[in-house]
């Protein structure tokens, strides 16, 4: 990171132990057109309305409650303001002669693996520093999803013979909160490799597993460590959050199976493109076998429209391309999260009927300062006598996730932090006057 860059992000960051407020911010004019104060039980709540080219209008109060805000999927549209700057130069043409083969490179391991995006991959995460891609296999899917299946069908698949043949079922966990889609992707298949064993902290069987670690943690954000502590088990690192606008980069992560995607990393959740680094290579012979008999590879024009929005975004961050009409896209992301989530916690503060995690800052080592997690869900819980909160919100016309499809009770939810601008600024404003 340039001395550029880092002077830029250090507006952002924690200096001598304390956070720089907002009036200590240089203006942001490309983000903010004008701020309104909304005064709620004494706190000053900032209404950013911020300006988008994809309405000409804004939902403000004149609609009241009618408006359904659904922020149960994490659809991250926040992203589109800043791709929409970058314009023509995260453009790509795909003439029609172009791609046309199953094979990328057909002496990789991942043969479908186009070249350009691994040369991509690696590049983003050298500068970010947040994942080791020496001596690790890099093997493409379509999405974290489809990846997911693939680490499942490569660690529980049987020796080949001579071996005994009988097997059971592999177990399957993740500490709880876990990610809600889990249990049901795990079996999904009705796979007689492995099932679904609930939470890693309950786990206590004598035989293998898969322990799956996201880090930070989908749905509250914390950065998470292994809880299963016995022999025979393998750990996956989903580390889909772990990037700079979301949480502090406090070590270059080397494990042995890590998962990453586009849709979280830059916001190209349509593009459905997600990669693992792998340091096995029988484990990552088994992920792309499982790819070709599921989908015989991966899109190469999806792969292609990912490996330019990598190169954009790493040039962003040298300033090597666009130093004078084009910002750092972590230096924009972080502002946004950091923004969000002030105006999250004094919507919290002026209702008084929800809390929501407190994070420590840590040194990040990206950024080269002290930064506090801004994860990209809200773990929000329902304080009081609201034990069900997921409907008492649903009442006002909020859509979120139940803290039961996390394994918890139900006076938590799960709500997206990545919402075009207009819908958080609604939320913020609806959540903060929410009354019994």
């Amino acid at each position: 990171m340039g001395p550029v860059a880092v002077a830029t992000y250090k507006r952002f960051v924690y200096e001598r132990g304390g956070a720089l407020d907002r009036s200590q911010r240089p203006h942001q004019d490309f983000c903010f057109d004008n701020k309104i104060n909304t005064m709620c039980g004494g706190v000053s709540v900032a209404a950013a309305h911020v300006s988008s080219s994809s309405s000409n209008s804004r939902v403000g109060s004149a609609e009241g409650g009618k408006k359904v805000i659904n922020l149960d999927h994490g659809d991250p549209t926040m992203y589109e303001e800043y791709w929409r700057r970058v314009g023509e130069k995260s453009t790509i043409a795909i003439r029609g002669w172009e791609s046309m083969s199953y094979f990328s490179d057909a002496e990789n391991l991942c043969w479908f693996l186009e070249p350009e995006l691994a040369k991509q991959i690696a590049r983003l995460h050298g500068l970010v520093g947040n994942a080791v891609t020496r001596d690790r296999h890099i093997v493409v899917g379509t999405g974290s999803t489809q990846l997911f299946q693939a680490v499942l069908y490569a660690l529980s698949s049987p020796p080949p013979p001579p071996h005994p043949s009988h097997h059971h079922p592999i177990s399957v966990v993740s500490a709880t909160p876990y990610y809600s889609s889990y249990p049901s992707m795990t079996d999904y298949l009705k796979s007689g490799l492995y099932k679904w064993d609930g939470d890693a902290y309950a786990f206590n069987k004598d035989e293998p597993y898969i322990e799956f670690v996201t880090s930070p943690n989908n749905p509250d954000g914390f950065i998470r460590q292994p809880v299963v502590n016995r022999s025979g088990g393998t750990v996956v690192y989903d580390l889909a959050y772990y990037w700079p606008q979301y949480t502090p980069i406090t070590s270059l992560s080397d494990h042995d199976l890590m998962l990453f995607t586009v849709s979280k990393s830059t916001g190209h959740a349509g593009t459905r493109i997600g990669w693992a680094l792998v340091k096995d290579k029988e484990v990552a012979r088994k992920m792309t076998e499982f790819i070709v008999l599921n989908t015989i590879g991966v899109s190469k024009d999806s792969q292609l429209r990912a490996a330019k929005i990598l190169q954009v975004i790493s040039d962003s961050c040298e300033y090597l391309a666009y130093p004078e009409d084009l910002e750092s896209f972590f230096n924009y992301a972080y502002f946004q999260m950091t923004d969000r989530w002030e105006r999250l916690r004094d919507a919290v503060r002026c209702s008084g009927l929800f809390s929501v995690p407190e994070f420590l800052p840590q040194f990040c080592n990206y950024i080269g300062g002290f930064t506090e997690p801004h994860p990209a869900f809200a773990w929000l819980k329902c304080e009081g006598d609201i034990q069900d909160c997921e409907s008492f919100l649903r009442e006002n016309n909020i859509i979120t996730r139940s803290g039961k499809h996390f394994g918890m009770e139900a006076k938590y939810v799960r709500i997206s932090m990545l919402d075009r601008n207009e819908i958080f600024n609604l939320f913020t404003e609806r959540l903060s006057n929410i009354s019994l």
